[in-house]
């Protein structure tokens, strides 16, 4: 974290209350990104924000969001203003961005890993868990991308007994980061936590966002601290 945005994060936290401040604390204590969510063009917004609302109940700071040939708009009855606190990625600067995503992943430590109900690489309870991984969730009637097949380094089922062939994509996910957020708070071999200097950058993003009239802070922040201009 650079100095300016340190001596900002100081300045606004002198008008966040004590309770706001505590639940940010308790919040970040299960926070991570050890685990990401990838959202390839999904076209049903309600699936898209109910994915979010549970990435924020689960600790999972990052959502990917690729934009092929659908715009996710935010539905604020289901997101339940988790939005406010995730911080979400928009891939949709060409016509195809899978593969802008899943290289900028993999060139962050990221094991991909597809979600797909016809592949038997690993249940939700084996998934490896050592290294960081971005969990991809294909559009609503076909799936994930050959793309995405193609460049996965490991794939997840969730086991069905039923006639139906999937569960929808936000019973997926849900289903999914519940089971690996609640294996990796278990777990003691991995630090899945976010750094302090992470932990830092989401506190300012979560102030800015808190703070009413936000504009006005800032603007106060820089007449009292111009050697940052």
């Amino acid at each position: 974290m650079i100095q300016r945005d340190k001596a900002l994060l100081d300045f606004l936290y002198q008008f966040i209350s004590d309770e706001r401040k505590q639940r940010f604390e308790e919040v970040l204590a299960y926070r991570t990104r050890h685990i990401t969510v990838v959202l390839e063009d999904i076209f049903q917004p309600h699936n898209a924000s109910a994915v979010m609302r549970s990435c924020d109940l689960t600790g999972i700071q990052d959502v990917h969001v690729v934009e092929n040939n659908f715009t996710y708009d935010i539905n604020p009855d289901v997101v339940m203003g988790s939005t406010k606190w995730l911080n979400i990625r928009r891939y949709n600067e060409l016509d195809f961005n899978t593969p802008t995503v899943i290289e900028h992943l993999k060139t962050n430590g990221y094991q991909i890993v597809a979600t797909c109900p016809h592949r038997d690489d690993f249940m939700p309870e084996t998934l490896p868990l050592d290294k960081p991984i971005a969990l991809v969730f294909g559009t609503e009637k076909t799936g994930i991308t050959d793309y995405v097949m193609e460049h996965a380094d490991h794939f997840v089922r969730i086991p069905m007994c039923g006639f139906t062939e999937s569960y929808n994509i936000s019973v997926s996910a849900a289903l999914l980061v519940y089971v690996l957020t609640h294996r990796l708070h278990e777990m003691t071999d991995v630090d899945w936590h976010l750094t302090e200097e992470e932990k830092n950058e989401v506190r300012l993003e979560w102030s800015r966002r808190t703070l009413n009239r936000i504009r006005q802070y800032e603007r106060k922040f820089n007449e009292l601290h111009p050697e940052f201009s």
